[in-house]
């Protein structure tokens, strides 16, 4: 499998948007739903949203409702999360994960291949 790879952290104040991408050159990404994680320093990692293979069926952390959207583009390989409304408590690694098959899930144990994350810090 193609590894998948994130892009788009960064530092940011309080009330700032960040949009994070995720690709592969993996040509079977249009088959299977995708989803991002977070994990922060000491806390356990953390589902943020997930969209299912068509892009049709999506859904986020209740955290999240209201300022993330996550969205895919097939046709590109690319899978986003437009962050908006950012507070210090997003802070985290960022993870774009795959599913083992088209449906979106919150469970971790339900994606097999991990990208590799991208730090999200969000200052006061």
């Amino acid at each position: 499998q193609e590894p998948l790879i994130e892009s788009g952290g960064g530092l940011v104040q309080a009330g700032d948007s960040l949009r994070l991408s995720c690709t592969t050159s993996e040509r079977t990404f249009n088959r299977f739903a995708m989803a991002w994680f977070r994990q922060a320093p000491g806390k356990e990692r953390e589902f943020v949203g997930t969209i299912n293979w068509d892009g049709r069926l999506k859904f986020v952390g209740s955290f999240a409702e209201g300022r993330f959207n996550i969205s895919r583009d097939n046709s590109k390989n690319l899978l986003l999360l437009q962050m908006n409304s950012l507070k210090p408590e997003d802070t985290a690694v960022y993870y774009c994960a795959q599913s083992r098959d088209g449906l979106g899930r919150m469970e971790a144990k339900t994606y097999n291949l991990w990208g590799q994350g991208t730090q999200v810090t969000v200052s006061s």
